[in-house]
């Protein structure tokens, strides 16, 4: 059964950092794109952040670039998204995706994100002083 797990969310004030994490069973990552959406209240899910399973070529929104990355171990399975100098328009929930392919991860930044054949339950993220 395919698990993907988001855990790292928190409260954090303007200019800080957060660190999120997803872990993820059954999946191979050498075969699978990985990446970060989010999801504010009355707002269409935005892809920010994918990770091309091939290999691990990042892509980002205009929006995050810059301040954010996203890493993967294959080791343990897992994706990062370390977030820099956060802001309040990025409080939103969370979300780790993974889509089977080889595709250009740019694919699935901004409205893409609905492409992600597998989801986790999502964390939320608060920025505010």
């Amino acid at each position: 059964q395919v698990q993907l797990v988001e855990s790292g969310g928190g409260l954090v004030q303007p200019g800080g950092s957060l660190t999120l994490s997803c872990k993820i069973s059954n999946l191979n990552l050498d075969y699978w794109a990985v990446g970060w959406f989010r999801q504010a209240p009355g707002k269409e899910r935005w892809g920010m952040a994918v990770i091309r399973g091939t290999d691990g070529t990042t892509y980002y929104s205009d929006d995050v670039k810059g301040r954010f990355t996203i890493s993967r171990n294959t080791a343990e399975n897992t994706v990062t998204l370390q977030m820099d100098d956060l802001k309040p328009e990025d409080t939103a929930v969370y979300y780790c995706g993974a889509r089977f392919g080889y595709r250009d991860g740019s694919l699935y930044l901004g409205a893409g994100a609905r492409e992600f054949e597998y989801q986790g339950e999502g964390t939320q993220v608060t920025v505010s002083s």
